[in-house]
């Protein structure tokens, strides 16, 4: 059945969903497995999403693991119709000014929020963002940073009349691409805001780089590390090892590209997925380089020519104009106070991201209406069940995910659903069952999947449920198939001198329990 894949490369903050380019997957008439041709049209299972004000449809999040819900602005839904969906759009973020009334109700919203919500007039809010990123909303007592509300608190700043502008801190990213793009394209629209967004990065990697340079002004400090060598992809295998202790590993796979369990069962590449990679770095090289040469002016091949002179010296980067100045972080924090004139302050007035991630969008005005759009969100490997290790942050468990879609579709508070979803995927059996919930779910409302980092295997699957999908441009996606494997241990056992003797009744009795011979 076909579906509509969205690819965005306009700004998208879950009140607009725009687009550039629209695929309509028909895998009956598609020569490749990853192809896919080019329509404008849409399902005739889909309904439309109307796209009014960014800021006035809350939306209640729904996370993947339990005890977790938040109210986010979304994009009021329309009643089902079945309609084409609205045409591309090149920007999908403009500040609008608040009525009078709306700006008055803020101001008394601020001279009575609690002291743990107060930030005073004029402040920088200064935010680091370094190592993984959650795309999972997180509470005052969980650690680590979280995509929902780095993101939020671009919006939120935008309006803040306390907020005089933003100080990122940018160290190295442990997170995918697609989490750096939307970031990225935050920094952009906070930019239409007409407040200063100052950047100061002590390492600098490709990834660091490319959400660094979307800065008004980048700094960094005079010994800053360099490593802007282009991007490489590699892959381990076990075999041999495991061979020379014994063990020889055995994996069935459905589905020429699906490469799950290659690290064990292989010595080498096999052709698909030296396919796959090389495509996906080609991609993501190429979206590098797009990118970095728009900022600067410049033609692709000089970026690329620059790259492969080997850049390790911060001093290049000033020369070259890739970044803003090179000083260290009092001397920024200096000089943004004589920016935010609190030149004769002791220190810089600054809130953190955690403080300011309490701060609520109502104080802000920034409030929706009556309805809202449940934010499903689903993050991490997929399992059936929970298991007595299982923490709220595991990982997808299907029975708990199942019933909160459950809860969704039977409320009639809940206009429109957005399914986000950042997983790799897992167990195959729980990946249907949820499929065929959101199938339910998508009868009754509009339904939109919304690809993080990965929605491969599972995660694909479950976003194929949806009428509409929408996906970061380097998203990674697909992983369509299915694998099975054991270790074959009888090497081993002779080896070791290690005997095991089955018993059993029934043809295929011992497919599981006989690891001594091969399941064919």
């Amino acid at each position: 059945m076909a579906r509509l894949l969205v690819l965005r490369s306009a700004p998208y903050h879950r009140s607009h969903l725009s687009a550039t380019a629209t695929f309509l997957l028909s895998p009956s008439n598609s020569k490749h497995p990853h192809s896919a041709s080019a329509s404008a049209s849409f399902p005739s299972t889909a309904r439309r999403i109307l796209l009014p004000s960014p800021l006035r449809v809350p939306a209640r999040a729904i996370e993947s693991s339990p005890g977790t819900t938040k109210q986010e602005p979304t994009p009021a839904a329309g009643e089902g119709e079945a309609q084409e969906p609205p045409p591309p759009a090149a920007s999908a973020f403009e500040v609008e000014e608040l009525g009078w009334g709306t700006q008055l109700a803020v101001k008394l919203r601020m001279l009575v929020a609690p002291p743990w919500k107060r930030v005073r007039k004029g402040s920088v809010l200064n935010m680091k963002l370094r190592g993984e990123i959650s795309d999972q909303l997180k509470t005052r007592f969980s650690s680590g940073l979280s995509l929902p509300q780095i993101c939020e608190n671009f919006v939120k700043a935008a309006y803040d009349p306390r907020i005089s502008g933003i100080y990122l801190h940018i160290e190295p990213l442990r997170c995918g691409w697609g989490k750096v793009d939307e970031i990225r394209r935050h920094i952009v629209d906070f930019k239409k805001s007409g407040k200063f967004v100052v950047g100061y990065m002590p390492v600098c990697g490709e990834k660091e780089y490319y959400l660094a340079c979307a800065c008004g002004e980048l700094y960094a400090p005079p010994s800053a590390y360099v490593a802007l060598f282009g991007l490489t992809v590699q892959q381990t295998f076990l075999r041999g090892v495991l061979e020379k202790v014994g063990i020889e590993p055995e994996i069935q796979r459905i589905g020429r590209y699906k490469s799950a369990g290659d690290q064990l069962a292989r010595k080498s590449m096999s052709n698909e997925v030296r396919e796959m990679l090389a495509t996906l770095l080609d991609n993501i090289y190429g979206n590098w380089l797009d990118t970095i040469s728009s900022k600067h002016g410049k033609k692709k091949e000089e970026i690329e020519e620059f790259i492969n002179s080997g850049v390790y010296q911060v001093a290049r980067l000033k020369e070259e104009g890739w970044i803003t100045d090179l000083l260290y972080d009092d001397e920024v924090m200096a000089m943004l106070k004589e920016r935010v004139a609190q030149k004769d302050k002791k220190s810089l007035r600054m809130v953190d991201y955690s403080k300011y991630s309490r701060v609520s969008k109502w104080t802000l005005g920034l409030q929706g209406g009556g309805e809202q759009i449940a934010v499903i969100r689903a993050s991490g490997s997929i399992t059936r069940t929970r298991s007595p290790l299982s923490v709220p942050s595991s990982g997808i468990i299907a029975e708990q995910l199942i019933e909160k879609i459950r809860t969704v579709r039977e409320s009639e508070k809940y206009k429109a659903v957005i399914l986000r979803i950042d997983s790799p995927g897992g167990d195959a059996l729980a990946s249907d069952l949820m499929w065929r919930e959101i199938r339910l779910l998508a009868d009754t409302k509009p339904v939109v999947a919304s690809m993080s980092d990965v929605a491969a295997s599972g995660g694909y699957y479950m976003a194929m449920a949806a009428p509409v999908i929408v996906a970061e441009k380097l998203t990674l996606t697909g992983s369509i198939g299915v694998v099975t494997g054991k270790f074959i241990l009888q090497k081993l056992y002779e080896r070791i001198d290690f005997n095991k003797e089955i018993i059993s009744k029934g043809r295929y009795a011992e497919l599981n329990a006989a690891d001594q011979r091969p399941l064919r």
